[in-house]
């Protein structure tokens, strides 16, 4: 919307780059083109603003197609005025000299002549075509039909008006339609799924079978060692004691050897020891014997009473201790009767 202040009794119109301006003074074309400022008299002007830039409308419409199903159509519609000045002849975008604003609504005009011409172009299509198509290959195929069909509409081209683009966003059918469709690809779905849970259990399954037989693989293999170990440490126990049988073997044959050795010597040691003694005892029996028969010889040369004295004494010798001793004269006339002493006996007195 162009800014207009007023000044002295006379206004001043300033517009924006965008918009184009076209002023006629007095039925004659005052000033023409974008972005212009200049002052006029309202009462004698008639001025015309015409939007220069691209502008986007958005558009919303149902549509049956072949099977009478119901389906909306969104879609958005670029487009630019190409020519103003025809645009301002042919539409009125005439604007209040004193606020700037529209007198009418040419902008809605416009709309709905586009909305309207695409919607009749896009029903034509539709109508030939299942519902299922229109969902798949839909979109393109609208937005190519709403673009020729807006390309070649001569009023557009009549008002100077250029459709830039096309755009349709969403071909939906109604939420129980829209339902219905997703239920097979929905299952189709899931059935995926379930394929893949299933495949993913059987390589589960299989990997756990790899993993047991491996795991009993181990168990065998560690029995086989296990037996292998068994059999090593009873044939190393068989050796070592066949060792320590051989070494006892060895420790008993030296023992007895030595013992064999020992009760020799011990027996010629006792041997020689029986010699010696023999030997002694016989040299002491000769020397008691030469001692003896020396004694017997001496008492032989000796007289009677020589010998009953040392007999006394030798028997004194062997007697008990006598505390005290009682002679009788019997008794000591029969001894000295014996020794020869006794009265009337030729013996010395």
């Amino acid at each position: 919307m162009a800014d207009i202040t007023k000044r002295f009794g006379l206004l001043h119109l300033r517009a924006a780059p965008t918009a184009h301006i076209r002023h006629l003074h007095g039925g004659r074309l005052a000033h023409e083109g974008a972005g212009l400022a200049f002052w006029f008299r309202p009462l004698s002007a008639a001025i015309s603003e015409v939007p220069a830039d691209d502008r986007e409308l958005s558009m919303l419409f149902h549509a049956r197609t072949a099977e009478f199903q119901d389906l909306a159509v969104q879609a958005t519609v670029t487009y630019r005025i190409t020519d103003p000045a025809v645009a301002a002849t042919r539409l009125d975008f005439s604007i209040d000299p004193e606020s700037g604003s529209w007198r009418a609504d040419p902008l809605d005009q416009l709309a709905s002549l586009l909305t309207e011409t695409a919607q009749q172009h896009a029903l034509e299509l539709i109508a030939r075509i299942p519902l299922a198509q229109a969902l798949v290959d839909g979109v393109s195929a609208v937005r190519r039909r709403i673009s020729e069909g807006l390309a070649a509409e001569p009023r557009l081209a009549e008002i100077g008006l250029a459709v830039i683009a096309v755009r349709v966003t969403a071909l939906r059918p109604e939420p129980e339609m829209e339902r219905a469709l997703r239920t097979p690809a929905r299952e189709q779905v899931q059935q995926e799924a379930d394929r893949a849970t299933y495949e993913r259990r059987a390589v589960a399954v299989e990997r756990e079978r790899a993993i047991a037989e491996n795991e009993l693989a181990s168990k065998i293999e560690l029995a086989r060692r296990e037996e292998e170990l068994v059999t090593q440490q009873g044939a190393n126990d068989r050796r070592g004691a066949e060792q320590h049988a051989a070494a006892d073997a060895v420790r008993a044959q030296a023992e007895a050897v030595r013992r064999t050795r020992l009760a020799t010597a011990e027996a010629e040691a006792a041997r020689l020891l029986a010699a010696a003694q023999a030997d002694a005892e016989l040299a002491l029996g000769q020397a008691k014997a030469t001692a003896q028969e020396a004694w017997l010889t001496a008492h032989q040369q000796v007289s009677p009473e020589v010998l009953r004295a040392l007999a006394l004494s030798r028997l004194a010798e062997h007697l008990p201790a006598i505390g005290s001793l009682t002679l009788t004269p019997d008794v000591l006339t029969g001894l000295l009767a014996q020794l020869g002493l006794a009265p009337g006996s030729g013996g010395r007195r």
